[in-house]
């Protein structure tokens, strides 16, 4: 693989924004994107096309019990969204915890609370792009 995958974290008021090396290998924080923000179709798209994107993993928020809610039928509706606008695949991958394993990640390494809540939500698409990329890693290696 040479190309990146991006992942998406889509909250309320941001967009956490992870990008894979180009082996697919590990997950980095990238940036977040204010979902207020008149130009969102515009950055994705630019961010896709600059990180030579294969494809798009977008965080699902499953409740516990594995059911979807009304926030995983919206991040579906900003799966699809975002593929119309960039072409490429969408995948899912369950996102549960993310944002807490973080958090805890962030308070650990001593990150202050201002700083905290900056990252917070790319750090949680890392985490999330990460198991993404290591359930493709083990999938891999069982075939």
């Amino acid at each position: 693989m040479t190309k990146r995958i991006i992942g998406l974290d889509p909250g309320e008021r941001r967009i956490g924004v992870a990008v894979s090396d180009p082996t697919g290998t590990i997950a980095s924080p990238e940036r977040y994107i204010d979902t207020w923000s008149d130009d969102v179709d515009q950055t994705l798209r630019e961010l896709c096309e600059t990180m030579d994107a294969a494809k798009i993993v977008v965080g699902l928020p499953v409740n516990l019990d594995g059911s979807e809610g009304s926030s995983a039928q919206r991040a579906r509706a900003f799966a699809a969204r975002v593929s119309d606008v960039t072409g490429l695949d969408v995948e899912f991958q369950d996102e549960r915890f993310t944002t807490h394993t973080a958090e805890s990640a962030l308070v650990a390494g001593g990150v202050k609370r201002r700083a905290r809540k900056e990252k917070r939500d790319q750090v949680a698409a890392a985490v999330m792009l990460q198991a993404y990329l290591d359930r493709q890693s083990y999938d891999t290696d069982r075939t």
